[in-house]
């Protein structure tokens, strides 16, 4: 699990530390809350004044005659992670938080975000904006209901809004007299000006054939074969998501923090192939690996990335029909396009096709997996003999584990911002520590590690929890419990094309059955180098059905507040399963491959179908990882290895009780007797 994928901001810290008895916000320099009723107001350091940018965006507001403009937390391609220069509404708003958005009208500006951003919004925000505790477009429209006047409009840029939040923000105002108002030319650009972060522009670059599953001419062969054979004959597909660009042409770049993206958009037909891109930054190379000099129906024509909405609505006049992914196409695109000219499904056929690994793929990422465990198994000793020296914060692990990844072959740095969590802290799914706010390691309390690393073949993810000195008897149980939960989805043999929420409850029967559970997602899919939370795959409700060649995560875990947290994460892939009678049927091979803390396993809770998955695991990561270990000359890590590995027995019952026993029976037949 990333990151991002829950959310994480280093100022939940403060908010934990008031709960939980850490220094106090005051303590490190801060207001607890914002007091704009003194005069004058009284507001944290940390705020941003945001007085002569709001009165900047309002006077252009007022030049498109708008009462009211949406600046959401997103970019033109929904990325999971946006680049400084797509930072609107941070810039906006001073606050950084990554989830929430801002309106503002001709009086008033407000902020709408979810718990996990309260307090760092009240730190961050001076007294010209609102702050609304809660999310959605409904709360949002409310209040515009209430601050702008029938027959007012609201602006907003379309390449900002997905298709389905338009949706919701079209629907809500029906019927009210206020319109939405779509303006292709971002206003807080035009106030940003000059200090707008520049968009990247370091080299985009072919994937070595070794780490491609295919030719990009194969994907595009592909492609349209699946056009061709689509009962509403799509003469184009257009592809929004800067991963699907990536993936069908094996390039790659890094405009996006943690994903090796460009910022792009291609339009697949029968007979030709635009890709719109900053051709300045192709290298002659890659454009003659494109076939750029060309016009024939495999020859890739580069066009400027700006251009896009132009040229889809130019191309749109003709008899054509454009097969877009709904969940990835911007307002922007959509609205161009005739809705009769349109052929829609949820994702594309490129991200469908991209979920489903060929062999070539699977074995690339399996690689990727191997060497990522080199990299945790060195930092898991390193831990064990610095930890009781009182050296280590959870801010210098996290800088130490990427290091140790950033030394391994192939390595092109973290696939997201690693979760370095000890005691109190592991109980927050969404933290991450900061240079500035962080908590020593200790070995008297649990540590939570969720890291991983992008390598030119495969993408990683993994949690491993871990103590080193006695944890108590819950600890252990709750560890036990979430690791036979994740055994028991890892083991578990299910049908063909079952979704992954139907078999989402084998991970949390184990802690159900005890009356625990976590709240959060059990699993999401990876990607060969690409994004480490990959859709559609998974087990949410919105994930597509389980096919051999997938890869998904399964981590389920536990957290006790202000105490412990605990999640086991691992990768697995998707593959056929040998069943007694012949059938269709499916099951998960797991490829992370670092063994479980033996320190917080209690055996007695484990079957013995579960010590026998566990000890042939444990079998493969000696097979998978112990020889290259040794080939590396990494010998006491190959030694811990071996000692982390060893065969898990049943425990047979303590002597002492049997003793015990004995001694009772022994009285009951001498009374029995007499």
């Amino acid at each position: 699990m990333a990151r991002a994928h829950w959310g994480c901001c280093p100022w939940l810290v403060l908010l934990c530390a008031c709960a939980w008895g850490h220094p106090k916000p005051a303590d490190l320099g801060g207001q607890d809350v914002r007091n704009c009723s003194t005069n004058p107001p009284y507001l944290p350091v940390t705020v941003v004044n945001t007085t002569v940018s709001l009165s900047a965006l309002r006077q252009q507001m007022h030049t498109q005659n708008l009462s009211a403009y949406i600046i959401p937390d997103t970019d033109a391609h929904m990325n999971e992670y946006i680049g400084q220069h797509d930072e609107r509404r941070a810039w906006i708003t001073g606050f950084t938080g990554s989830a929430g958005t801002a309106v503002v009208t001709m009086k008033k500006a407000a902020v709408w975000t979810d718990s996990r951003y309260w307090t760092q919004a009240e730190r961050q925000m001076d007294c010209n904006w609102e702050l609304h505790k809660e999310v959605g477009t409904t709360p949002i429209v409310t209040w515009l209901l209430t601050e702008i006047p029938a027959g007012g409009c609201v602006g907003f840029d379309p390449f900002l809004l997905s298709i389905d939040t338009w949706e919701s923000y079209n629907l809500a105002l029906q019927g009210s007299n206020r319109q939405l108002v779509s303006i292709t030319t971002n206003l807080v650009d035009l106030v940003w000006g000059s200090e707008r972060p520049p968009v990247p522009n370091q080299p985009i670059y072919a994937l070595q054939e070794a780490f491609t599953g295919s030719t990009w001419q194969e994907k595009v062969s592909g492609v349209r074969s699946q056009m061709q054979k689509h009962q509403k004959a799509p003469t184009a597909v257009l592809l929004s998501a800067l991963e699907e660009t990536a993936w069908l042409f094996n390039l790659r770049a890094s405009d996006i923090p943690y994903n090796p993206f460009f910022y792009s958009y291609t339009l697949l037909t029968d007979s030709s192939i635009r890709l719109f891109a900053n051709k300045s930054r192709f290298s002659s190379e890659t454009l003659n690996y494109l076939n750029s000099s060309c016009t024939g129906p495999m020859c890739v024509q580069i066009e400027d990335y700006s251009q896009v909405r132009d040229s889809i609505q130019a191309y749109a006049l003709g008899d054509v029909r454009i097969w877009i992914g709904t969940s990835y196409t911007m307002y922007g695109i959509y609205e161009v396009i005739p809705k009769e000219k349109l052929v829609t499904d949820t994702y594309s056929p490129v991200m469908m096709t991209k979920a489903v690994k060929n062999s070539k793929e699977q074995a690339l990422l399996k690689a990727s997996h191997v060497r990522d465990a080199v990299a945790v198994i060195r930092y898991l000793v390193w831990l064990e003999k610095n930890v009781p020296k009182g050296t280590v914060d959870e801010f210098s692990g996290a800088e130490l584990v990427d290091k140790f990844r950033g030394e391994e072959q192939f390595s092109s740095g973290p696939s997201f911002e690693t979760i370095s969590a000890s005691g109190l802290n592991a109980a927050l799914a969404h933290y991450s520590p900061t240079k500035e706010l962080n908590r020593k390691l200790s070995s008297d309390e649990m540590y939570l590690l969720d890291s991983g690393g992008q390598y030119w073949d495969g993408t990683t993810d993994i949690t491993r929890t871990v103590h080193w000195g006695t944890p108590s008897a819950f600890q252990k149980e709750a560890y036990t419990r979430v690791l036979i939960g994740n055994i028991d989805l890892s083991r578990l043999i299910f049908p063909a094309a079952t979704s992954g929420r139907m078999v989402e409850a084998f991970a949390r029967r184990a802690l159900w059955d005890a009356g625990l559970n976590y709240g959060h997602g059990t699993g999401h899919g990876i990607g060969n180098f690409l994004c480490v939370h990959e859709w559609p795959v998974g087990f949410q409700s919105n994930n597509i059905a389980m096919a051999k060649g997938m890869f998904t995560s399964i981590e389920p875990g536990y957290y006790k507040d202000g105490e412990f947290g605990i999640r086991l994460e691992d990768v697995a892939l998707v593959v056929e399963a040998k069943t007694k009678y012949p059938g269709s049927y499916l099951t998960f091979e797991v490829v992370s491959f670092v063994p479980y803390d033996r320190n917080l396993i209690d055996v007695s809770l484990l079957s013995p179908e579960h010590l026998q998955y566990l000890n042939r695991y444990y079998q493969t990561i000696r097979e998978k990882v112990g020889p290259e270990l040794q080939r590396r000359q990494l010998l006491e890590e190959f030694k811990w290895l071996q000692q982390h590995t060893e065969p898990l027995a049943a425990r047979a019952p303590d002597t002492a009780s049997w003793a015990s026993v004995l001694v009772v029976s022994t009285f009951a037949i001498l009374s029995w007797s007499v």
